[in-house]
């Protein structure tokens, strides 16, 4: 059943402009939903946006100050957020890049861009008692995924594919540590695996990856919307009684993450590197304080940026 107009749900989803994330928002806003829109690309994220006659902003989170920007944008257009649907992300290639911001590039993308702005719009969210969902892969469940808090960036032994694992392992973590740290608030979180799916993914990424995504394998992947089903799903159910707050899932199942994503100080080392590394204060982003906002380090100010 879709919300009537007069419950109408905020919900934004990022990485909205093609692939997944435009299927999602489109099976978002057939619910009834009010959907905003979030990419990259300002032609196709206006073409997506324009389809269900939502709001749409343009965001590249390969830069930290343009998911500030959308934060403040967002806190100031809506006084709630019901559904947080962090899913832009890309692969890397060989060589390792780093952003203006001077973090390796699919981590911050995959991981730590959703970070900050799930921080910068928890006061929205926490007014909706509010559910936050990543994108997270099977590849964060790989043998080999590993989170080094001390080595976030990747400086040691770069692969384009370890980075891409460790940044979805990092996703699944994120969402047991907001669970536990924001729970108190009322805000729900859920990471889940789309599947192999047809998309632009992968293109830029390592040669083995651009060699899957080329080849005739590719008729087998699954079609963007139903890898944006799980998404949806979670989306769109009740946390608590349809699936279990800080859970991973695949094909609307609880799924096996890393032995990693359950260690809960590990965690919190990667909850307070992140929030240093974007300019907040660790303390500021957890829960003890529910009343208090975030703070920027460095005398920037508070909230958004």
């Amino acid at each position: 059943m879709g919300s009537t107009a007069d419950e109408r749900r905020v919900v934004v989803v990022t990485g909205a402009s093609d692939g997944i994330g435009a299927a999602a928002a489109r099976m978002l806003a057939r619910r009834g939903d009010e959907v905003v829109v979030v990419g990259r690309s300002p032609g196709k994220t206006r073409a997506v946006a324009a389809e269900m006659r939502a709001q749409w902003h343009v965001a590249d989170f390969a830069h930290l100050d343009q998911v500030r920007d959308l934060a403040r944008e967002l806190r100031v257009r809506h006084s709630r957020v019901d559904v947080l649907l962090n899913n832009a992300g890309l692969i890397a290639g060989a060589q390792r890049t780093l952003t203006a911001d001077g973090h390796e590039l699919t981590f911050q993308v995959n991981y730590l861009a959703a970070f900050l702005l799930t921080m910068l719009v928890k006061e929205p969210l926490a007014a909706a008692r509010g559910r936050v969902i990543t994108t997270s892969s099977r590849a964060g469940a790989a043998r080999d995924a590993r989170v080094v808090p001390g080595d976030l960036d990747m400086a040691d032994g770069y692969d384009g594919l370890r980075a891409y694992k460790a940044s979805k392992l990092a996703n699944v973590m994120f969402t047991r540590e907001l669970a536990r740290q924001w729970g108190p608030l009322g805000i729900s979180a859920a990471a889940a695996h789309p599947g192999i799916v047809r998309s632009h993914w992968g293109r830029s990424g390592p040669p083995a990856v651009r060699l899957v995504v080329n080849s005739p394998f590719r008729l087998a992947m699954r079609s963007p919307e139903r890898g944006a089903d799980t998404l949806v799903w979670l989306a769109a159910s009740v946390p608590g009684r349809d699936w279990d707050n800080g859970g991973y899932f695949a094909g609307r199942k609880p799924a096996a993450a890393s032995p990693a994503a359950d260690d809960a100080d590990l965690a919190r080392e990667l909850w307070d590197r992140s929030a240093q590394m974007c300019g907040l204060e660790p303390s500021a982003a957890g829960s003890q304080r529910p009343g208090t906002g975030l703070t920027v380090a460095g005398g920037k100010g508070t909230g958004a940026g």
